[in-house]
């Protein structure tokens, strides 16, 4: 490591990474992996920094967000090493691009309210999208841009929303539970037929779907919600473990009866606590 003192925390960290990728005396676990192989400890990081934040666990967070700091720092020295860009040229291009995206703060426009912001916000974008969509031979799509590596209901949400700025949404919630139950019916009936593993899959693929859109009108991000409520699930399941254990018997021995007996007593002293 450089022994420069006055050298910045990040100046530091590029150095470690440089080191790591040295194939002369470098990590040899660092030096195989490429952009493919690195990609799937990014999108790890970025839920376990999501995860500290929803247990609000500031400790923790300083650390993940180290980790993930580490993903793009990892990254720039790959494409440094290509010949592509660096470290600098990934800060100077975000740099760039929050100021042409805020002209609001950088700039004269004037955008008072944070709504206005997403507005304006999204039609610079979509902007930026038809900027390079000219030098495609594919006619554009409000759709272009929306990752594909998304999680499948963040995606979900992300189409519904770009949809519905050219007008295809629904004006109310009130469609929207109509279309739960129709989806809902044609999975019960493709179940009901036997309609076939592919055919019941479609179906199951709608309805959560359209209960992404749900969440969509109810202001919920369903990738938060369905999180929160994997939490609670585990806290509850572990709390059956705990009282079958103090009972002297396992879950293996207990009935399905017994074991949704102490799931609802756990729930109703959830309800009784909030």
């Amino acid at each position: 490591m450089s022994e420069n003192k006055a050298s910045t925390p990040i100046d530091q960290l590029l150095d470690i990474m440089s080191k790591l990728r040295n194939p002369d005396g470098g990590c040899p676990w660092d030096l195989e992996q490429n952009f493919e192989t690195i990609a799937p400890h990014t999108i790890e990081e970025a839920y376990e920094v999501a995860e500290a934040i929803a247990k609000n666990d500031m400790t923790e967070l300083k650390d993940e967000l180290g980790d993930l700091m580490f993903q793009v720092v990892f990254y720039a020295q790959m494409a440094k090493e290509a010949g592509d860009f660096d470290f600098n040229d990934v800060i100077a291009a975000i740099s760039e691009k929050m100021i042409r995206r805020h002209p609001h703060v950088f700039g004269n426009a004037d955008i008072a309210t944070a709504e206005a912001q997403t507005t304006a916000w999204e039609e610079t974008k979509a902007q930026e999208r038809a900027e390079k969509g000219k030098n495609s031979n594919k006619a554009p799509s409000a759709l272009d841009g929306v990752a594909k590596a998304l999680p499948a209901l963040t995606r979900a949400v992300k189409l519904q929303k770009r949809a519905a700025r050219v007008g295809f949404d629904w004006p109310s919630i009130a469609p929207v539970f109509d279309k739960i139950e129709e989806e809902l019916g044609e999975l019960r009936t493709e179940i009901d037929t036997n309609g076939g593993h592919d055919r019941i899959a479609e179906e199951y693929g709608d309805l959560l779907f359209v209960l992404a859109n749900l969440g969509r009108h109810l202001d919920l991000e369903p990738e938060t919600v369905l999180r929160a409520a994997n939490r609670k699930f585990i806290r509850r399941f572990q709390f059956v473990e705990q009282r079958i254990e103090n009972k002297g018997k396992i879950l293996e021995e207990c009935s399905l009866e017994e074991l949704d007996s102490v799931w609802n007593e756990i729930r109703s002293e959830d309800k009784l606590n909030q």
